[in-house]
């Protein structure tokens, strides 16, 4: 457990989260991810957590292992086609994590998903968090319909506003 990880998790303030993802900027993401999904058949959720508390912390959990966690309490996984999506981004590492369920995951692979999360980060390093979550949701977005586009209505599975913890 790196005490440096520690006190930075401790002292990054939850109300960052609010200066970086304001209720405007949460509305422009969550129309990114409807305007997406108008074009496949995938489901995207997005997260922002300002910083780990408690146990996640306790336990030096890595933000890869947290993204785990929170795509199955999301029910992320638990779609018709196994083409969930989740970008998580834990403001405090500056660390952006994208967890894709089986179906969509076996056709765009690791690679494919680190490079849209490396291109968010720059963004976010550069204090633009809007345009590197829109960006990010896009990005994810134009691999869900190269693979899984929309044929008729279809449903909306999960819920299309971001989460912020």
């Amino acid at each position: 457990m790196s005490m440096a990880r520690i006190g930075k998790h401790l002292l990054h303030h939850h109300w960052w989260k609010k200066r970086y993802f304001p209720a405007k900027v949460l509305a422009a993401i969550e129309v990114a991810i409807k305007a997406g999904e108008a074009t496949h058949s995938g489901q995207v959720r997005f997260v922002v957590e300002g910083a780990l508390d408690g146990a996640p912390l306790f336990r030096n959990q890595p933000a890869r292992e947290r993204a785990l966690d929170l795509f199955g309490q999301l029910r992320i996984w638990d779609t018709a086609h196994n083409n969930g999506v989740l970008i998580y981004l834990l403001l405090a590492d500056r660390d952006v994590e994208i967890i894709a369920d089986r179906g969509i995951d076996a056709k765009v692979g690791t690679a494919g998903w680190e490079k849209i999360c490396r291109a968010m980060e720059v963004d976010f390093k550069a204090q633009n968090f809007e345009a590197g979550a829109i960006k990010g949701i896009e990005a994810v977005s134009r691999a869900l319909t190269a693979h899984f586009p929309r044929h008729g209505g279809g449903v909306n599975e999960l819920p299309d506003a971001p989460v912020v913890i």
